[in-house]
């Protein structure tokens, strides 16, 4: 990766992006295809898993709410 230039945007730093990444998953994916700074193959590679974290954390979060769903009908029928 090159060092970022004068010219450049704010929202194309690595920083950013990794903020980005932690606050709003998938969505970051434009700013990194936009970036000037990253090749085709950095960009893929940062699309691959930016995808595979995805898919993890919804199905541990589909898991969790199978949970919790089953742990409110075991109390609503104790009540």
């Amino acid at each position: 990766m090159n060092e970022l230039r004068p010219d450049e945007k704010w929202y194309f730093k690595t920083p950013i992006l990794i903020l980005a990444f932690l606050c709003i998953g998938p969505f970051m994916l434009p700013l990194v295809w936009f970036n000037p700074r990253l090749d085709v193959k950095n960009k893929v590679v940062i699309s691959i898993i930016t995808v595979i974290v995805t898919i993890i954390l919804s199905a541990i979060l589909v898991r969790s709410l199978g949970s919790i769903a089953e742990y409110y009908n075991i109390l609503k029928q104790s009540l």
